[in-house]
Order: C-alpha cells, then structure tokens, then sequence
C-alpha cells in the first residue's frame, strides 16, 4: 500500500515540480519577467491546491479514500499535459491552476491511509518513505525535463510527463486497500463537524506553531529554491541539461537520506519525549541557514553543489517529524482536516506567495545588480529559515497539552 503511495507522491511533484526546470525557456518563448514566473511556480498552482484541499479532506474522513487519490491523479495529470499545449502564457497559467487543483486530493488522504495502515511508533518512518516520494518525482522532473526540453522542447516534456497519469490512477483505485470497508460503519450524526474540528484546532498552541513553521519551511523551500535552477542557468552560467541532471542528482542525494535520517531521528528521540518531534526539525532548519547562505554566495559550481547536498539533507530532516508531530495533537476523528487546513495556510502562503516574493526581489535586484541579483533575492528570501525555527521550537514546547490519540 506504502508503495502505489509512493508513487501517487511521486507523479504529484514530478508534475508539480518540472515547471522549475522549464522557466528559462518560457521565459524567453513569453518574454515575462521573474515575478510573472513566480506567479507561474507559486500562486498560479497553490491557489486551488490550498483551497480545495480542505473540502477533499472532510471528504476523506468518511468517502473511500482510493477513488479520491485516483480522481486526482487523472486531473493532475490531464492539466499538466495541456501546459504543454498553451499557447501563450494566460493558458499555461490557466492550465497550472488545474494541476494545482488536482493535486489537492493527494496529500490528506494518503496522510490518512497511512496512519490506518501504520501503528504510532512506525509512522514518522512510513510518513518519511511516502515523503521520500516527493524528493524523487522532484529529481525526475529536473531531469525529464531538461533532457526532454533539449531534445523536442518544453512543451513536449509537459506532455509527456502528464500523459501516463492515466495508467497511475488505475493502479490506484485498483491496487489501494480501504481499510474502512472492513470496520463498522460510522453513525454520520457521530462525526465531528467541520466548524467544530475547526474550533478544536484552533486550540490547540502547538498546533498554530506548526502551521506557523510550515508556511516559513515552505516560503523557502518553495519559494527562494525554486528559482535555484534559474540561478545557476543565468548567474553561473551552467547548461540546462547539467542543471537538470546535477542539479536534481544532488537532490536526491541530499534529500533521500535527510528524509530517511529525520524519520529516524525523531521515532528514536520522541520515544522519551515527545517534543522532540518539533525540536528536531527546529534543529535542522536553523543549521540549513548559513548552509545555504554559504552555498548561493559561492561562485564555483561544485562548492555550490555540495553545500546544495548538505542544505538539502538538514531541510529534508524536517519533514518527517513535521508530520509526526502533527499527527501526534491533532486527533483521529480530524486528522485529514488537520492536515488540510495546515496545507492549505502552507501552500497558499509558502508556496503560493514564496515563489512571488522572491520574484519580486529579483526583479528589484536585477535593475541594480544585473543577473547577480537573482543571487540576492535568493539568500535575501532564505531568511524564513529563522522564524520556521522558531516557531518549530516554541510548538514543542507547547505539544505536550495538546497530544490526543
């Protein structure tokens, strides 16, 4: 089961993700500025992902969760395909808010699928594995999409990457167990309210840190490193095709162990106390900083890779306690809610808005630095890591009150 959500994980952010790669070449198709391939990157695809996630979670709660994933998995896939044939860039836009909005069936109710099929004391390390998933589609969609791009050009290399999301939703519906068919059936008038697991939440301090830390986990890592192929195409001069196949390399290299590591970590740490869900994560993200810092101040291409390897790993750390923490306060009967609502002020922030932001500073860099202010926009932006850190830290504090089976 683990496994075809992996996958499902994968083809999400394969498809997400493979814009990154693609924005010098639309750039110069279109002719837009960086803010505009922000709002392509970010807002355009997290408006509707953030949004529609929290009424396909209540749907989660009590709907078979298997035809939701496969639902998704078609409607991202078409859209990603039909980027692909935009014509000009109001339809690629357009056709972005689309994949945004099909991936928003896919976090919530594998979340939940998960912690039915897993006991407590191995779900850091199953939500680390389906997180792994993330970190390989981001990889194939470097490296797809460059080699793809070099050969027949952007536009093919959306196609191509979208058109087996068929097959995937198949798979899905077919191979994916509900374990809820096997339970009794719940009494609909038993169920939590949405209105009232909004209020439970809401309660709940250490779960607004959580949030809190997610948005700033996500305006970084979303927002300034997704123009880090950018970076290295115009500032440091790199071809596209060693971009998408060094460049997404490294992060796999990076990302896979650090996600491996955290989950690791933080079963091994919360077995004596459970704060150390949220305190490893703040470790890491403060110790990614100055890595990263570092890494975009360098002018050599392989300093630049090995600090992107390190930053990678610690960033990638986080993630799995993240999830572990979450799911430790917010309660069975809203979970899905909970790992909605926390996605959608993530991704309509971070990754909506991050992306923009450093956009936007690179626009206003550039008229005074030349190409060196993407450079700028880009360390100035990683500046999140701090409060993220903060805030991870402060919840752990607070986690204890708030732990509900």
């Amino acid at each position: 089961m683990l496994f075809i959500l992996f996958l499902v994980g994968a083809s999400s952010y394969l498809d997400r993700s493979i814009i990154s790669v693609l924005l010098e070449p639309i750039r110069a198709e279109f002719q837009v500025s960086d803010t505009m391939l922000g709002l392509l990157t970010g807002l355009s695809f997290a408006l509707l992902y953030a949004t529609l996630g929290i009424p396909v979670a209540r749907l989660a709660e009590w709907w078979d969760r298997r035809k939701i994933l496969a639902i998704a998995v078609l409607l991202w896939s078409a859209m990603t395909a039909l980027c692909g044939l935009a014509q000009n860039f109001t339809q690629l836009l357009m056709a972005r808010f689309g994949v945004g909005a099909g991936e928003s069936g896919t976090v919530p109710p594998a979340h939940s699928l998960i912690t039915d099929y897993f006991p407590v004391n191995q779900r850091a390390t199953a939500l680390a594995v389906f997180s792994a998933s993330g970190v390989v589609g981001t990889v194939l969609g470097f490296i797809l999409g460059a080699h793809l791009t070099e050969e027949y050009g952007w536009r093919f290399a959306l196609i191509a990457v979208g058109a087996p999301g068929a097959v995937l939703a198949l798979l899905a519906y077919t191979l994916l167990d509900e374990p809820r068919s096997r339970r009794p059936q719940d009494n609909p008038e038993d169920r939590e309210s949405t209105l009232a697991a909004f209020r439970v939440l809401a309660g709940k301090r250490s779960y607004i840190r959580l949030v809190g830390g997610m948005v700033a986990f996500f305006m970084l890592s979303f927002g300034s490193l997704a123009f880090a192929p950018s970076y290295l195409i115009r500032v440091l001069e790199i071809d596209l095709k060693t971009v998408g196949s060094i460049y997404g390399a490294v992060a796999a290299f990076g990302s896979l162990p650090g996600l491996v590591l955290g989950g690791v970590l933080s079963d091994r740490f919360s077995k004596r106390d459970k704060r150390w869900l949220f305190w490893t994560a703040s470790v890491a993200m403060l110790i990614s900083f100055p890595v990263y810092l570092i890494g975009f101040s360098v002018p050599n291409f392989s300093l630049f890779i090995a600090l992107s390897a390190l930053g990678a790993t610690l960033l990638n750390v986080c993630v799995p306690p993240m999830y572990a923490a979450l799911h430790e306060i917010c309660g069975s009967q809203r979970r899905s809610t909970a790992v909605a609502v926390l996605f959608f002020f993530a991704n309509l922030l971070g990754m909506g808005l991050g992306p923009v932001i450093a956009g936007a500073l690179s626009d206003a860099f550039t008229m005074s630095f030349g190409n060196e202010g993407l450079r700028y926009a880009i360390m100035t932006s990683f500046t999140f890591a701090l409060p993220a850190a903060w805030l991870l830290y402060q919840g752990g504090r607070l986690m204890v009150q708030d732990i509900e089976p």
